[in-house]
């Protein structure tokens, strides 16, 4: 357990910080799953506009740190490719 002030207020900094990145992460796994429904529902139009949603939103997790650049490119791609080729 901590002993001094200042690992103290790091362990209240983290709790905080952990939340706040929690919800961040959760925000961007909603707007990714509504372009997976649109997909799977085959609505080219609406899956569209849900990816162009989305795009700012993972943007905003790269800036923010809660996920990796790399892996951010890799679901936009795909994301994209999936979009592109419904039908």
């Amino acid at each position: 357990m901590a002993n001094h002030q200042s690992a103290k207020k790091r362990i209240r900094t983290n709790a905080r910080r952990a939340e706040v990145n929690g919800a961040r992460v959760g925000r961007i796994r909603t707007f990714v799953k509504a372009v997976e429904l649109a997909i799977a529902n085959g609505d080219k139009t609406a899956a569209q506009a849900a990816l162009k949603a989305v795009e700012p939103e993972l943007a905003r997790g790269v800036r923010s740190g809660v996920m990796p650049k790399n892996t951010v490119a890799r679901k936009m791609s795909r994301l994209s490719a999936r979009v592109k080729g419904i039908a």
